[in-house]
């Protein structure tokens, strides 16, 4: 295992498009990191900067202390598996996964003592005989990921593995990542675009926007404690839910409703009187009908979405459209009338401008 040291990287192309921007981050020994954004956001570009598949423009990379900047990705003792399998199509799965040991002329009994050892680890004993093409896309993605762990590296980097699989078998192979992470302790860092990925799998996660890091903490400090409206857009699913309002008279207007806030957030409304904050909530933390300590919305219903164990409302309010998340037991008529309750702990409000966050009304406790 190795820890790394991101150090104010930067990647800038000879056409000058800066693709990454000051990445700064301390990664300790066996943590699973991931790295997740739209795409174009520099997620890829820096993992392959770790790898040494990227020249560093500016900053300083370490490992275990030691500058790397200038190693090349065998001496960074650096595994990757790639979106695309990159398997030889005319081997076997045995040798595929034995590659990388074969030609460091590793003595054949090992090789076959550890190429039978990984193929357990990843339910690969019974196709050990078969060529690639034999295989299922997860069967193949397995064979890519041991060809990976047989080396005894300091770090994993995994770039998108899981993108070209369906979804069942990208769930299947979710639970055997983090299966494979917990047996091997493995330092490991994780590119995806899919937040459900990078919330089930991550001890930290590093959320980027063009280039630049937004936010890095654990699942649920991004979920609960968001820094910004594209964090807090990003982490969830469904979405939050934005609406933009003026403070006026330490209120909150949004169009003919008003939102009062002052006893819970005291001056800092007083700082954005006139200004345009947005105010933001989860489907999910919403309740059905009225309740006390919340803000009570009327809303009209314009579509459903069932989903076995929860329904996505759809609906419209002052001309305003969010999603709420609700028991499929209580699910509302299309074109119906409905009234909802936002508790205020689950209210986010976020500087109009900026984008930035304001506050809670009531702050949860970081975990």
């Amino acid at each position: 295992m190795a820890y790394l040291t991101l150090k104010d990287i930067n990647k800038i192309y000879p056409n000058g498009y800066h693709a990454v921007h000051n990445f700064n981050l301390e990664i300790d020994k066996g943590e699973f990191i991931v790295f997740v954004g739209p795409s174009g956001c520099g997620k890829s570009t820096t993992l392959r900067m770790i790898a040494g598949l990227e020249d560093i423009s500016n900053g300083e990379f370490l490992i275990n202390g030691s500058r790397a900047n200038e190693l090349g990705p065998r001496e960074r003792e650096v595994a990757m598996v790639f979106q695309s399998y990159a398997l030889y199509p005319q081997m076997t799965v045995f040798d595929n996964i034995a590659f990388g040991l074969t030609l460091q002329g590793v003595d054949e009994e090992v090789i076959e003592e550890k190429v039978k050892k990984t193929a357990a680890i990843l339910g690969l004993t019974d196709y050990l005989d078969r060529l690639p093409r034999a295989l299922s896309g997860g069967q193949r993605q397995r064979v890519a990921i041991g060809r990976a762990i047989i080396r005894k590296v300091g770090v994993f980097l995994m770039d998108e593995p899981l993108s070209n699989l369906d979804a069942k078998q990208r769930v299947t192979m979710r639970s055997e990542i983090a299966q494979i992470h917990r047996e091997t302790g493995a330092t490991t860092i994780y590119v995806t675009h899919d937040q459900t990925e990078a919330m089930t799998l991550a001890d930290r996660i590093v959320v980027m926007k063009d280039g630049y890091v937004q936010q890095i903490g654990t699942p649920y400090e991004l979920y609960h404690n968001p820094v910004n409206v594209f964090v807090a857009g990003f982490i969830g699913e469904p979405p939050m839910n934005f609406i933009r309002g003026t403070v006026k008279g330490g209120k909150i207007s949004f169009g003919a409703n008003t939102l009062d806030l002052t006893h819970k957030l005291g001056n800092k409304m007083r700082d954005y009187e006139g200004k345009e904050i947005v105010f933001g909530f989860r489907p999910e933390a919403i309740e059905l009908g009225k309740r006390d300590n919340a803000y009570v919305v009327s809303a009209d219903v314009e579509l459903t979405e069932m989903l076995g164990d929860n329904t996505n409302v759809y609906i419209t309010t002052q001309e305003e459209k969010a999603i709420l998340k609700v028991d499929p037991h209580d699910t509302p008529e299309i074109d119906s009338a409905i009234v909802f309750s936002i508790p205020y702990a689950d209210v986010y409000l976020f500087d109009g401008e900026t984008e930035q966050v304001i506050g809670k009304v009531l702050e949860k406790t970081t975990k």
